[in-house]
């Protein structure tokens, strides 16, 4: 089931709450990956929306997958963020939850799914582009400060 596609018959394009779980991926070179996300035009971590059911571990692991082809073994919590709203192309307004992990690849291959990424890319961490929100931003920024997990 598409839970925000049910949640959205509901309510429309009103201002909702929704979860989401995403990674900062490192591969055996120490490299990020990136997805450049097709809705957005712009580059962020992967990762998205919890189904009904699922735990934020599964999602995370599901949505890293689907959107760029590796598993992932999660390692840590990186950070909560809670605080942000966000505005999509279609007009939805939300206020995302969402849990960051820090996750290895440990097996699968590249691959884009092309109904929601433009391109999946490895960075090294001194080459990161701009990411596409705030959100992203201060997750990436407060991964670098090595604090811990953060919640904000």
């Amino acid at each position: 089931m598409d839970y925000i596609r049910f949640l959205r018959s509901k309510v429309g394009q009103e201002k909702v709450m929704l979860n989401f779980a995403g990674g900062i991926v490192f591969d055996e070179e120490g490299r990020i990956l990136l997805q450049k996300r097709r809705e957005q035009q712009a580059w962020g971590f992967p990762g998205g929306a919890l189904e009904l059911g699922e735990s934020i571990v599964e999602a995370a692991q599901r949505e890293i997958f689907e959107e760029t082809g590796f598993h992932v073994t999660i390692e840590r919590l990186s950070g909560v963020y809670s605080k942000y709203e966000e505005m999509y192309p279609n007009g939805d307004v939300a206020q995302p939850i969402v849990h960051f992990f820090v996750c290895r690849i440990n097996g699968g291959q590249l691959t884009i799914d092309s109904d929601e990424s433009l391109d999946i890319t490895f960075f090294e961490r001194d080459q990161m582009p701009e990411l596409y929100s705030e959100l992203h931003q201060t997750a990436w920024n407060d991964f670098l400060t090595e604090l811990g997990p953060v919640f904000r």
